[in-house]
């Protein structure tokens, strides 16, 4: 993948990632297969785990900026870092399942 094509699908997950985290506490029934879309996209592209801290961390930042000018507090963002560690654990999962497959193929 050349670098414009990389920077493109990190855009892309940028954007899917923020749409999960606006969505994470809402009552909406595609976000478990919102968030198996963005989990197989990131495990394909090979995205590192440091990359989706950074996509959080930019986001709940922005997030945050927003609060503060509509003077509202910033606290409630602590409880997305619920959703970060959602997404993680379904990522280990994904290489772990991954790694099985594997081992198996070898005996």
């Amino acid at each position: 993948m050349n670098q414009v094509d990389r920077q493109v699908l990190l855009q892309q997950l940028k954007s899917d990632y923020r749409h999960i985290l606006l969505n994470y506490f809402t009552p909406d029934k595609t976000l478990k297969e919102q968030i198996d879309k963005f989990i197989n996209a990131v495990f394909c592209a090979n995205i590192p785990v440091p990359q989706i801290l950074e996509f959080h961390m930019e986001l709940i930042e922005d997030f945050s900026i927003q609060l503060k000018l509509e003077g509202r507090s910033d606290e409630i963002l602590l409880d997305y870092r619920l959703a970060l560690i959602d997404i993680l654990a379904h990522l280990c999962e994904h290489y772990r399942c991954s790694i099985s497959k594997e081992s198996k193929l070898f005996r």
